[in-house]
């Protein structure tokens, strides 16, 4: 995965946003919150986290260090936490952040390897869970479908699941932490022919427990993040692997284990090395992201030396390894300890550069004539990108597209009272800017309280604002989205991509600064309060 390193569940919708729920759960929930429900009453709650992945269960530690007061639960729609880590299953799925970073800053990740596998970073997000007393608050099975905001009440009302299935949660305040993508499907384009190849067909995001890749010609269609850690985790065990691209990816190797951190823990405890190194990373990531972009020839040539470094003089780098466009105008692609290299310089592994003319029985036929043989085609084509996790978004019965909206920094939505979303960094590990949004959010929610407003809403009074597409990134999975992603203009109606700007408006900035509005909640939501509470205590 990138290090969008996405979160939680999400919910799919056939236009801009909707669900496949999942099967109705066991009944996890803590016996704490069970009464209400088993009288019959609408479960509420002051707070409610949506996702259990990285994102959610960090912002469930801060809502409780920050906002004790405040009550909450998370509704997370798979049947295990961890999101995008109990989602994808395939051979090697790693991070392409460091886990100093795509860590969280309270729970220090103390093991070797600084890229880690998705079954060890899974297995973090529960420790942390557990640590921290989070997992009796998560309803496991509760698939998010809806929110509907009602002014006149000044509350949320959540809708899980569907049919004879259905939930349903009020909460005065939405936090979203189901990631950026659809779970239920990845994107797979229509390639001619599909139905007369004999072998089998499997995208990453689907992958088949029992598929017995070993000793068949297996053949990877993409160049991004998963088709680059695919190749060299099958390569040893398949007849041989192909990574077939359209055009190239920028690749940049690195060792997956810290050599700083290995001299520092020579005398340090984890304890110490951990915030050092967390700010080491921070700080390379953003001057080399910086520095990147603004030398774009310069940048260029590096990572073009880096790989003739790697494979040899007489390998075709530029056909297979020089994209036409700048650095980290897409992603860049990590190699940790040169295993995609080591993979091709064994023969294990090759990289074919062409277009596809169509499927056939025995493999791909290619634009250029030649026929690439395969037992099995793995499409690692991409992500099909969600506002909200596909769910349907009402205020006051309203409709709301979120393509027609601006972002208020990143984080919240123009018109859209009392709910924040995690979108973390293109640049960076996904969890520096959620644990960032974490501060923001409980600063707001404190805020709220000392001045007794119940109501946050971003309000553009510009009609001249630009709308910019919310990414500036030309990746073929962002340029489908356009459509149903925010749009941003000018500060603070914009996701800055950058740390430090984030560091100080979102840990330390003004709450409200013009453009967030804090509004008190209508009598009537008073008194429907009041009367909640009165029903409980009876």
């Amino acid at each position: 995965m990138t290090s969008s390193d996405m979160t939680s569940s999400d919910a799919t919708s056939p236009d801009m946003n909707s669900a496949e729920p999942h099967a109705a759960p066991s009944d996890p929930r803590p016996a704490a919150l069970a009464p209400l429900e088993a009288a019959g009453e609408t479960p509420h709650f002051d707070v409610l986290i949506i996702g259990a992945g990285l994102s959610g269960v960090g912002a469930a530690y801060h809502l409780q260090k920050n906002c004790p007061d405040k009550s909450y639960a998370i509704l997370e729609g798979r049947a295990d936490m961890g999101g995008t880590w109990d989602l994808f299953k395939y051979p090697g799925v790693r991070s392409d952040s460091d886990m100093f970073t795509l860590g969280y800053r309270f729970f220090p990740w103390t093991e070797a390897k600084a890229i880690a596998d998705g079954p060890s970073i899974k297995d973090y997000v529960i420790r942390t869970a557990k640590a921290f007393g989070i997992t009796d608050r998560i309803r496991f099975n509760h698939w998010v479908t809806d929110f509907s905001w009602s002014s006149e009440d000044a509350r949320w009302t959540v809708t899980a699941g569907e049919g004879a299935d259905v939930k349903r949660f009020t909460c005065d305040f939405v936090w979203n932490c189901s990631g950026y993508y659809r779970y239920a499907e990845g994107y797979t384009p229509e390639f001619e022919g599909v139905g007369d190849f004999k072998g089998d067909i499997v995208h990453p995001q689907d992958w088949p427990e029992d598929l017995d890749y070993k000793g068949k010609k297996v053949v990877v269609i993409g160049s991004g993040a998963t088709a680059v850690t695919l190749i060299p985790s099958m390569a040893d065990d398949a007849a041989h692997i192909t990574m077939l691209q359209r055009s190239p990816t920028y690749m940049f190797a690195m060792p997956g284990t810290s050599p700083i951190a290995k001299f520092l823990g020579g005398f340090l405890p984890p304890s110490a090395v951990y915030p050092i190194m967390r700010w080491q990373r921070i700080v390379f990531q953003q001057l080399m992201f910086k520095f990147t972009r603004a030398t774009p020839k310069g940048s260029r040539k590096r990572l073009m030396d880096q790989a003739r470094e790697k494979l040899g003089p007489d390998y075709d780098i530029e056909k297979h390894f020089a994209p036409t466009y700048n650095p980290w105008d897409q992603r860049v692609c990590l190699v940790p300890d040169d295993d995609l290299y080591e993979a091709i310089n064994s023969g294990k592994a090759s990289v074919v550069t062409d277009t596809i003319e169509r499927f056939e029985a025995g493999g791909i036929r290619l634009k250029s004539g030649d026929l690439l043989e395969a037992d099995i085609i793995v499409t690692a084509t991409g992500l099909i990108l969600e506002a909200l996790g596909g769910a349907s978004v009402h205020v006051d019965g309203e409709r709301i597209n979120f393509g027609d909206k601006l972002t208020y920094k990143g984080l919240m939505f123009e018109d859209v009272p009392n709910l924040v979303s995690v979108f973390g960094y293109t640049n960076a590990s996904w969890t520096l800017r959620a644990d960032l949004v974490s501060d923001f959010t409980c600063r707001l929610l404190n805020r709220m309280k000392a001045v007794g407003k119940s109501v946050a809403t971003p309000v553009n009074d510009d009609p001249s604002m630009p709308r910019e597409p919310f990414l500036d990134f030309s990746s073929g999975y962002v340029k489908r989205a356009e459509a149903i992603l925010p749009k941003q203009g000018e500060w603070p109606w914009r996701h800055p991509q950058d740390f430090f700007r984030d560091l100080a408006g979102l840990r330390y900035g003004k709450i409200e600064d013009g453009a967030l509005r804090l509004t008190p909640v209508k009598a009537r939501a008073v008194e429907a309060v009041q009367e909640q509470v009165k029903a409980a205590a009876e």
